[in-house]
């Protein structure tokens, strides 16, 4: 839930304050999700470093298994800046559309989302990372964006969930 709770945040920053705002399909929630992984990853990895052997996939900086998000965020962000736009503004795409956009926006949301990570959490994290690694890229994202809808379902039941609301469309909704 972690990984939700940091891509939900993240999808928040470029949530207009209108009363009647617009909402991602799964797809485009994914495409996020998918572009910011590697920096949660990675920064995860630096959080949880003391507390994991040094094994840990979720420690290593570099190798085959970043690399996996890294290119799958590359080919994601087009597609994740047109969901960030269409959450914003369209004066937006032009901000977004410079070559420091992207490591701008992780740059300074992932330190803060990854911040809220508790040291006991580590060995879990490190586990379900390890559990994922076998998919592609693109199911890992859905995963996450399945579990932030499971949160909304349980937020609409009026639970009090810790994660920052994210604005999925409706099943019913493009």
């Amino acid at each position: 839930m972690k990984a939700a709770a940091i891509v939900a945040a993240t999808l928040m920053v470029a949530t207009p304050a209108a009363a009647q705002r617009p909402c991602l399909s799964g797809s485009e929630a994914e495409d996020i999700a998918l572009v910011a992984l590697p920096e949660i990853l990675s920064e995860t990895g630096v959080v949880c470093a003391p507390r994991l052997p040094t094994t840990s996939l979720l420690r290593r900086q570099d190798g085959p298994f970043l690399a996996k998000y890294r290119a799958a965020a590359d080919l994601a962000w087009p597609a994740a800046r047109g969901a960030i736009v269409k959450l914003s503004n369209p004066a937006a795409d032009l901000l977004l559309d410079s070559s420091y956009a992207r490591p701008l926006l992780t740059t300074l949301l992932v330190p803060l989302l990854v911040g809220r990570i508790a040291p006991g959490d580590c060995g879990m994290l490190d586990r379900l990372v390890t559990q994922l690694a076998p998919l592609p890229a693109r199911n890992t994202a859905g995963v996450v964006v399945t579990a932030l809808q499971y949160v909304n379902k349980q937020r609409a039941k009026g639970k009090q969930v810790d994660v920052p609301e994210l604005p999925l469309c409706r099943e019913d909704q493009p």
